[in-house]
């Protein structure tokens, strides 16, 4: 499988896996200079990449970077970013800081982690009833505690 990277500006970096065993490549961020996000302030931070995903039966989602959620309360302001395989134009991370402390974003500094996987299109089809299951419609928003 290929991953193709159009690189929109000069200075971005490509995608790349940390290690052999990683999942995800790391998005850094495109940017001129320094940029500071205030405790509960939201940011669109730039990649300067496009991507073309290989098939309609791909993904490419964007998650946050474990380090910085964990140590600076950074996390991605939609939760986990979907990239169609029919979406061509540029990666932007949608950041949210969720610290009572400002951070100050790097440029070419890793902040997202782009992972590209299968993606199942099942037909849809309304029926009158669904097959009868152990759980049913049991349990929602349970853990089992009481």
């Amino acid at each position: 499988m290929q991953l193709k990277i159009k690189r929109l500006n000069q200075a971005a970096s490509l995608p790349q896996r940390a290690t052999t065993g990683s999942a995800g490549m790391d998005l850094t961020a495109c940017i001129n200079e320094p940029l500071t996000v205030a405790p509960g302030q939201r940011v669109r931070i730039p990649t300067g990449i496009a991507i073309g995903l290989p098939s309609p039966e791909t993904v490419a989602l964007v998650f946050a970077r474990s380090g910085l959620a964990v140590k600076h309360g950074l996390a991605l302001s939609n939760g986990v970013g979907v990239i169609d395989s029919d979406y061509t134009g540029e990666i932007q991370v949608g950041i949210i800081n969720q610290s009572a402390d400002s951070y100050t974003v790097q440029p070419g500094e890793r902040i997202a982690q782009l992972v590209v996987m299968p993606v199942c299109l099942p037909e849809v089809i309304e029926v009158d009833s669904l097959d009868e299951t152990e759980r049913g419609a049991g349990g929602f928003g349970s853990t089992g505690r009481v």
